[in-house]
């Protein structure tokens, strides 16, 4: 069961850093419920799909030396990885930007529902992420 929920995470950070938004858009449940970085929770996927949009809008980013981990039942999984970023337009509330560059550690945590993925929570140190685009 572990194997089947590494494959999942693993494809959606595939599709993640290959920009395919339909294809993350396919790994989740409609329901599913997203806890953005320090700030609210969306529920559905139709919401993930405009954060996505919006995401894609200010950022390019990619993501390396990602590790999965996964609870013995399949219904919970965390990922560790280590975001490289460019910063091309600024967001609601966000600093001015133009293109600065980053680099920081992030993680999320998973619930699986059905093959598929119901909850993503996104963790990285926003006051870093503040300081390196703040040159």
């Amino acid at each position: 069961m572990t194997e089947t929920v590494h494959q999942l995470i693993n494809a959606y950070y595939a599709a993640f850093n290959s920009g395919d938004a339909t294809a993350m858009l396919a790994l989740l449940t409609d329901d599913v419920t997203h806890d953005i970085n320090q700030s609210g929770s969306e529920t559905s996927k139709a919401a993930f799909a405009v954060f996505l949009d919006e995401m894609n809008r200010c950022y390019r980013e990619r993501l390396s030396d990602i590790v999965v981990l996964a609870d013995k039942s399949g219904t919970r999984a965390a990922a560790e990885y280590v975001v490289h970023g460019e910063y091309l337009q600024a967001g609601h509330g966000m600093p001015e930007a133009h293109g600065q560059k980053y680099v920081l550690p992030g993680g999320a945590f998973f619930t699986i529902r059905d093959g598929k993925i119901a909850r993503v929570t996104n963790y990285y140190n926003l006051p870093d992420w503040l300081a390196q685009v703040a040159k």
